[in-house]
């Protein structure tokens, strides 16, 4: 048997509840394999603020970093909107990402065929898009100094070091060999010359990837074309604040923000989490979303414990879910067919038991 530590942040909003469902996914998991997780819940974001006064204490940063995996849920909410900026629950995100190094992030968007009239956009535009943003992490304007915030005046630094663009343009050059051999590097060199530092580092590590195509393409182009033509993307790498919009802007493509999963990976730690946020309005109503969590796992076990067939059939019992129609109420009408957050987490499980027993 082989044994993780699996440390869960559930955090504010729905975050509890989503982190159930990917603690049962695990449980699941581990009931028909030779994965044993333990699993550790500590506080984060507006939970740990109520509880500790700060955000992130030290006996969680410490769990984290003790941990061979990590599980988050959401932070943040109107609750704590007036709090000190450096109190704030996001804070709590940028000092984990700083201080487990974890400056790669992984946000795949694709559209499950049961959904694909469930976008905003049409199903020709859509149908078969595959997209893997790779954003920048622990670097950029988030984290760039000096910052300030006065009366008349607040400024920020968008700063990158060649080491830092460098190992994000190595990951991404590696995952477009995996894929389809096809990457955009996203940047404003055009009026930012951070990004034309960007840019003559991207093309340089190029020069080890000779078979992979690069090209180029300004940030508010690539917001529009990712809406106006998406299959055109196979892997998009971009620096911090961009990758940040434009993997919102993607979940345009799945017709929900409660499809999106995320993996946050650096050379020792790493870090799954959906891209929606707490959604505070939906907190305690039974009715989020589960699936982001869900695939969050289904990369977590993927990428950090190289159990591709596990991952696999967590993709599949998810699309087998909403092949049957079914779904929470972001992304099903038929009320017939609209499953609490509970009940869509155990259909899922259920299918997945499903294909293990028609496999063996």
């Amino acid at each position: 048997m082989k044994n993780y530590n699996i440390i869960t942040l559930p955090g504010d909003g729905i975050g509890p509840e989503i982190t159930t469902s990917a603690v049962e996914v695990l449980k699941e998991v581990s009931r028909h394999s030779e994965l044993e997780f333990t699993i550790i819940e500590k506080e984060i974001g507006g939970k740990s603020i109520d509880l500790y006064d700060t955000p992130l204490t030290n006996d969680t940063l410490e769990a984290c970093l003790s941990s061979d995996s990590v599980f988050l849920g959401a932070v943040g909410g109107p609750k704590w909107d007036n709090v000190e900026h450096d109190k704030k629950p996001e804070q709590a995100l940028l000092k984990l990402r700083k201080s487990l190094s974890l400056f790669s992030n992984l946000r795949p968007a694709n559209i499950f065929k049961a959904l694909v009239h469930s976008s905003s956009l049409k199903p020709n535009i859509i149908e078969g898009t595959n997209i893997m943003i790779v954003r920048e992490l622990t670097g950029g304007i988030y984290f760039g100094s000096p910052r300030g915030l006065e009366a008349d005046r607040g400024w920020n630094t968008l700063e990158y070091t060649k080491k830092e663009v460098e190992r994000i343009a190595h990951v991404s050059f590696k995952l477009a060999q995996s894929r389809s051999k096809n990457l955009v590097s996203v940047h404003k060199s055009n009026v930012l010359e951070s990004s034309q530092f960007w840019q003559n580092i991207i093309h340089d590590v190029h020069k080890n990837y000779p078979d992979v195509m690069l090209s180029d393409m300004y940030v508010d182009n690539a917001a529009m074309q990712i809406i106006h033509n998406p299959k055109q993307f196979d892997v998009i790498v971009t620096q911090n604040l961009f990758g940040d919009i434009l993997s919102d802007i993607s979940a345009m493509i799945t017709g929900s923000l409660g499809m999106l999963p995320s993996a946050s990976i650096g050379d020792n730690f790493s870090m799954y989490e959906p891209v929606h946020g707490s959604a505070p309005d939906l907190a305690g109503k039974n009715i989020a979303n589960p699936i982001a969590s869900i695939l969050s796992i289904a990369m977590m076990m993927g990428i950090s414990f190289n159990e591709k067939t596990i991952e696999s059939n967590l993709h599949q019992a998810v699309s087998d879910s909403l092949d049957a129609g079914y779904g929470t109420p972001d992304i099903v009408n038929d009320k017939n067919k609209n499953l609490s957050t509970v009940e869509f987490t155990e259909l899922v499980i259920e299918n997945y038991r499903k294909l293990l027993t028609n496999k063996d």
